[in-house]
């Protein structure tokens, strides 16, 4: 079962919005192992849902969002036939979900959930056979084929981790808008969350880049839940073979195949140096691409996806500045380490040696647990940052720019300073968190 990613720039599907700031659909896609879709809006978006009977479907509104072209369809199979989209009327787009035959959902079962009000989660885990005893077969029968079911939407105020998000942090929006007109060349996504609130600031976090070298990040954690489970040691020796060895960043590539380091020996010079050959070995040691790509879905992490070993020059890993958001909170939170495995992660990643992006941007006595990502074409950086005065937020920011140009260093570095600033003066201190634990 694999993960199909349908980006509306793929079915070449032109979004337009209002002039009065409509949301555009920024990509949507289907997890035929979950049977789950994902979508994901530019601007907050409270959507309508209901269920038609004869054949089984759902109906999804998108309220104040434009389509310029027909119906759009995908097919499927199994217990999801097709999902279609297109525009209801000027100021709607729909999508529709249509069940194959023999399959049925009941309403009360549906959930349909945000963790924000930009990424929207359709869960059809309840997705059953049609039989005589179906609740909603039974009761569906009795009306028109035509007779809506109401769907309920849970709310968007639940994250990852434990964290429930507040409100969008609207004077950092506008500050941060004014700056991306200024690098109106660069194409920018960032999430960062003030994790003592949960407001945020959300500008295009679930957009999909090339993850660069902070695709590292996920592997690393991934890594240390292994040793946590026992099935690997940080004190086992490794073996540089030439099949994992490349180019690009990291000093093992000018070492002979066959030399030997530990296992925290290779994870430290991914993360501080951003080694690729390095990352070979230890994905390698995790079983390869597949097993870590199921497990990164298992943390939620929809847009996060390894597809070539490193270095990946031509950028077909992805992430989102979202999804490295929610790692943060996830192990911020202790949802996946044990507080040990979790203490020498954000150790390593104290000591990246690349500062010139995120830190660029903090106050004098900050402390950054991060990974930083570079290819010609994108920059990102992405952690967990404790100011001076012990307030903590999370921070996630790609940016997709001419070839080898500069200025996204400084958008990111003004970025960086603008919300540190706000954070560092407008955040409640939480008191139960000692400074040290970061």
């Amino acid at each position: 079962m694999r993960l199909r990613f349908l980006l509306l720039s793929v079915v070449s599907v032109v979004l337009l919005s209002s002039p009065i700031k409509a949301a555009r659909l920024q990509s949507w896609s289907f997890d035929q192992a979950r049977n789950q879709l994902h979508l994901t809006t530019d601007l907050g978006v409270q959507p309508r849902a209901f269920l038609i009977k004869n054949p089984t479907r759902l109906v999804l509104d998108l309220p104040g969002t434009n389509l310029n072209r027909d119906t759009v369809r995908q097919r499927f199979g199994s217990a999801i036939k097709e999902i279609r989209i297109g525009q209801v009327d000027s100021k709607t787009t729909r999508m529709v979900i249509e069940l194959a035959p023999g399959y049925t959902v009941s309403p009360d079962k549906l959930l349909i959930k945000g963790d924000s009000s930009s990424h929207w989660i359709v869960n059809f885990s309840s997705i059953e056979r049609v039989t005589a005893n179906n609740s909603f077969e039974q009761g569906a029968n009795n009306k028109s084929n035509e007779e809506q079911f109401p769907i309920q939407i849970g709310d968007a105020s639940s994250f990852v981790g434990g964290i429930r998000l507040g409100k969008d942090i609207s004077q950092l929006n506008t500050q941060v808008k004014a700056l991306m007109a200024r690098y109106s060349y660069l194409q920018p996504g960032m999430f960062f969350l003030d994790i003592d609130t949960g407001n945020y600031l959300d500008l295009n976090g679930e957009k999909i880049f090339p993850a660069a070298s902070t695709i590292k990040f996920p592997i690393l954690v991934a890594l240390f839940e292994e040793v946590d489970a026992g099935r690997i040691k940080l004190n086992e020796t490794l073996v540089m073979r030439r099949d994992l060895m490349t180019g690009g960043s990291g000093t093992l590539q000018y070492k002979r195949p066959g030399t030997k380091l530990s296992v925290l020996e290779t994870a430290t010079k991914m993360i501080t140096i951003s080694d690729n050959t390095a990352t070979n070995m230890i994905i390698d040691r995790l079983g390869g691409k597949a097993k870590l790509n199921q497990r990164f879905q298992s943390w939620g992490l929809q847009n996060t996806v390894i597809r070539n070993l490193l270095g990946d020059f031509k950028g077909t890993n992805t992430t989102s500045a979202k999804d490295l958001v929610r790692l943060s909170a996830l192990l911020t939170n202790n949802q996946l380490l044990s507080d040990t495995s979790r203490s020498k992660a954000l150790d390593i990643m104290r000591r990246v040696e690349n500062r010139s992006l995120l830190p660029a941007g903090l106050g004098k006595g900050a402390v950054i647990a991060h990974k930083t990502g570079t290819l010609g074409i994108i920059l990102g950086d992405a952690g967990i940052i404790q100011t001076s005065t012990g307030k903590r937020y999370l921070a996630g920011i790609m940016v997709r720019r001419p070839f080898g140009d500069k200025r996204a260093k400084s958008f990111i570095n003004q970025v960086s300073r603008l919300v540190y600033s706000y954070i560092e003066k407008n955040s409640i201190n939480a008191s139960s968190t000692p400074a040290q634990q970061l």
